[in-house]
This record gives structure tokens, C-alpha cells and sequence, in this order.
């Protein structure tokens, strides 16, 4: 079953997206538009997933891979329907264009509609066109461009609880990925029945924005990527349906380097997060719970984040562990996502390799580190958190070091150990 209330309750399921082709289309040219820093080496990049991958099976992690889902998923004719819709949605590719790139999807088979959807199609992979649009096209140009981003599948969607919230993302080229997350979850037999708390209809709001700090307790940043609407929507969503008593609107600095709250701060233990030295302590949070009449909302703040997220999880204080005291150290490892970790039980993380000075505090900190390579992987801006959405984690529940889940009755689901 899917059930998450915390960021740091024992890993039992992840959906992970393994690079593919999609990685290959990447040029000099189209990286920047395609949001990756510098051209990754896919082969490489495939041995470092496959090797976090098996990391997380070696701790006992049930490893689902979106691309196996999807092309299950995309055996249903509504499915199907559904993903092509989306694919040719939008005024770029014109009338005929369009039907060109219909007909040729609706006669692949699962896999390689899989394919397609993901690594995109070049003007020359589709019959040609009789219109204008298909005219003016070079070979190399895109009809349907690719989604290296798909890697990052914490950001396409975010459980809470039992409820999945597949999120709308920010940047042009992100914004066919939850389409295909949708249909996943919509349609795949594996999630039959599973409720949605949000929906790519909705404003802006990406799942690296989304902390679950404690059963109850959920942090959003706003920023880059997550618009203040897109946080009240879901604060709204979250509260009315007893999701949580205790939404943290956290505004995080519009920068490449700080693009989402969790690239500056995840969680390693119930009560511990490693965060950025640089926002530590001038990170603020307005706390938002149900107002006095359905619909409405009391919001208070700012505060320090810490402060403000110690109180709503019923600690005296968070213990931070840092990137490193010295401001270059500690600023090169934040822009290598060492503040982005996976945590897979309380106390043990994933996290890159070569975040060395972060990796030693964590573990002087009795934290211990499961370290991968990511010099391929991080080419896009993202850590192991970041490449991973938790499907299904232990209940931290009433035994959480937290007055909140157990005192307001935000218990999980009968089943859900």
C-alpha cells in the first residue's frame, strides 16, 4: 500500500526513474532550455543510478522504476488516450503537424510509446507532414521534446498520508512530465483507487518543495519553482482533509542554486535536518492551520523556520547538522546537493559521495551515510531526495518524537505498519 507521514520512517517503497535516451538528446545547444547544467555521460549516469538503485534494494527497499510502470499503465486504451492527448497538446506543431504525430503515436506499441514519451521525437522519427509547420522543420528540430528532468521524480509527485499529489511544475520544460505521472497513477493497476490531494490543474507547486517534517507536520517552500498560491491550495487540500494540523510556508531565495526548500534542508532523524549554514538560521516560515470556518485559514509569522517547525512537531528544538563551517566548503557542497539526502530509516541517509566535509558531520552527528556517486547524475541540479519519491514509509505514528500525530488524531491507516 502507499503510505508516507515523515521524511525519515523506514524506506519500504521509492519510484525511481532509471536515465535513458532521453539523457542522449541533450546538446550544447538545448541544455539550458532543458534545465541541466552541463551534458551528462549517459552510459555513466546509468551505472550511478543502477548503484543507488541497489543500494536502496540492499537496505530492503522495494524499488519501482516509472518508465516499467508506465508502459503497464499505457496497456489501457483510456491510458493511452490520455498520454497522447497530452503529447500533442498546445499550438506549437499546428492542425496537421499534430494529426502526423497522433497517428504515429497511437501505433506504437506500450514500450516504445514509452520510449517516445520520455526520449521525445525529431522531425525525422514522424511521417512527413503536408502543412507548414512540418515544412519549416530541420530533421534534428524537436516535435516532441525530451524529459531528462523525468529523473527527478520527487518533484512530479509527493505522497501525504495515503494520498498522492501530482504536482504542477513551474518550468516549460518540466511541465509534460506530470502528464505522464498522472496516467501512471491514474491508471496503473498498482494504485487502483488511490485518492489524489492535487492536481497538474492546480498552481505551481513542485514535491522538492514539500517536507513532511513529522506525522501532522508539512513544510513548503515557496520560491523558483512553488508560487504562495500553489502553498495555499495544497495547505488547504491538507488541512480540510485531515492530512495535517500544521502547514509551513517557507520562502526560499529565486536561485539556480537554492531552487527548491529541499536543496537547502532534508531530514536525517526525527528530530534532526542537515541544512545549509548560509539560510540556517534567516530561513523564516509563516505557520498556516484551519481557521474558524471551513475553507479558511489562520496564517502567523514569520518566525525562524527552525523554531516555527520545532513547535509544530512538539520539540523543544531541531538539532542542525550543517554543510561545513567554512563558507566556500560549505557553499561548493551545497551547490552539489550535499544538503539533498535520502533518508532511509532514522539516522541512515543517502547521499552523494563526494559531499566529503557534509558526509563527516553527518556521521560525527551518529548519522550514518550511505554514499553513491553522482557525478553524472548531479549534472541536473539533484540529489538522491531529489531523484526518489517515497511511495511507502513505516508510520513514524504516536511513537514519533512529536505531540502532534498522535495528540490530534492524525493516525495512519489500519494496515499501514
Amino acid at each position: 500500500m502507499a503510505y508516507v507521514d515523515s521524511e525519515v520512517g523506514r524506506l519500504r517503497t521509492v519510484l525511481l526513474h532509471r536515465p535513458g535516451p532521453e539523457l542522449a538528446r541533450l546538446t550544447p545547444r538545448n541544455n539550458d532550455a532543458l534545465l541541466f547544467d552541463g551534458i551528462p555521460w549517459v552510459a555513466r549516469a546509468q551505472d550511478e543510478h543502477d548503484a543507488f538503485a541497489e543500494a536502496l534494494r540492499t537496505r530492503g527497499v522495494e524499488v519501482l522504476t516509472l518508465d516499467a510502470l508506465l508502459e503497464e499503465a499505457l496497456a489501457s486504451p483510456a491510458a493511452r488516450e490520455e498520454a497522447i492527448t497530452a503529447a500533442v497538446d498546445g499550438p506549437g506543431l499546428g492542425d496537421s503537424l499534430r494529426r502526423c504525430v497522433r497517428g504515429h503515436l497511437e501505433g506504437l506499441h506500450p514500450h516504445d510509446l514509452t520510449v517516445a514519451l520520455v526520449a521525445g521525437l525529431l522531425a525525422e522519427e514522424v511521417p512527413a507532414g503536408t502543412g507548414l509547420v512540418a515544412r519549416l522543420l530541420e530533421p534534428h528540430d524537436f516535435v516532441l521534446a525530451p524529459l531528462p528532468n523525468l529523473l527527478f521524480t520527487r518533484d512530479s509527485s509527493v505522497w501525504v498520508g495515503d494520498r498522492v499529489a501530482v504536482t504542477r511544475l513551474a518550468m516549460p520544460a518540466r511541465a509534460r512530465e506530470t502528464t505522464l505521472t498522472r496516467v501512471l497513477y491514474t491508471h496503473h493497476p498498482r494504485f487502483a483507487g488511490a485518492r489524489h490531494v492535487y492536481d497538474p490543474a492546480d498552481e505551481p507547486l513542485e514535491g522538492g518543495d514539500v517536507l513532511l517534517l513529522g506525522p501532522g507536520v508539512v513544510a513548503v517552500g515557496t520560491g523558483e519553482r512553488t508560487t504562495p498560491a500553489g502553498v495555499e491550495r495544497l495547505a488547504l487540500r491538507l488541512l480540510s482533509q485531515g492530512l495535517a494540523h500544521t502547514v509551513l510556508a517557507v520562502p526560499v531565495a529565486q536561485r539556480r542554486a537554492t531552487m527548491h526548500l529541499d536543496t537547502v534542508c532534508t531530514m536525517v532523524d526525527r528530530d534532526a535536518v542537515v541544512m545549509y549554514p548560509g539560510v540556517a538560521h534567516s530561513l523564516e516560515a509563516y505557520t498556516v492551520t484551519g481557521g474558524d470556518e471551513p475553507g479558511a485559514l489562520r496564517v502567523e509569522g514569520p518566525r525562524p523556520f527552525l523554531e516555527a517547525a520545532a513547535d509544530a512537531m512538539g520539540l523543544e528544538r531541531l538539532r542542525v547538522i550543517d554543510t561545513g563551517l567554512h563558507p566556500v566548503v560549505a557553499e561548493r557542497e551545497q551547490w552539489d546537493d550535499g544538503n539533498n539526502t535520502l533518508a532511509i530509516a532514522p539516522r541512515v541517509c543517502v547521499a552523494y559521495e563526494r559531499n566529503t566535509e557534509t558526509n563527516a558531520r553527518l556521521e560525527k552527528a551518529g548519522i550514518e551515510v550511505v554514499a553513491i556517486a553522482g557525478s553524472e547524475l548531479g549534472s541536473g541540479r539533484g540529489g538522491p531526495r531529489c531523484m526518489s519519491c517515497p511511495v511507502e514509509r513505516e508510520p513514524l505514528g504516536a511513537g514519533a518524537a512529536t505531540s502532534g500525530a498522535g495528540a490530534r488524531g492524525l493516525q495512519p491507516p489500519a494496515g499501514a505498519a
